[in-house]
């Protein structure tokens, strides 16, 4: 899996996206981490372990607490990929709609020949 598929698997989950807006405030401990979730501290430290693989955040050890901090330049890359896609023009969802509409529908039924037979 490259870098870039790794940060992605990692922004999938909302728990791990959830973690990283946290983050964005200030370092943490895992315990205060976990704190607002209703899971274990075990499946909070496999979310962290997946965000540190993934190089967003960093783990260190303070005492006998360890510390979570975002890595700030982590999506660096992911950024400069997306931004990729701005050069096209936004889709107009609404419009497309209402295009495929009318292209799908069924064509109307063929009118009766008119007649140009003289009338006697």
């Amino acid at each position: 899996m490259s870098d870039l598929d790794t940060k992605f698997a990692a922004l999938a989950d909302a728990t791990r996206r959830e973690i990283l807006a946290m983050l964005l405030e200030d370092d943490m401990a895992v315990t205060d981490v976990a704190e607002p979730f209703e899971m274990s501290l075990a499946a909070i430290s496999k979310h962290l372990g997946i965000l540190t693989r993934a190089g967003l955040i960093s783990q260190e050890k303070r005492g006998r607490v360890k510390w979570c901090k975002l890595e700030p330049d982590a999506l660096r890359d992911a950024t400069v990929w997306m931004q990729g896609f701005g050069q096209f023009e936004p889709v107009n969802l609404d419009a497309f709609e209402k295009f495929l509409e009318i292209e799908l529908a069924d064509p109307p039924a063929p009118s009766p020949p008119v007649s140009t037979a003289p009338k006697a």
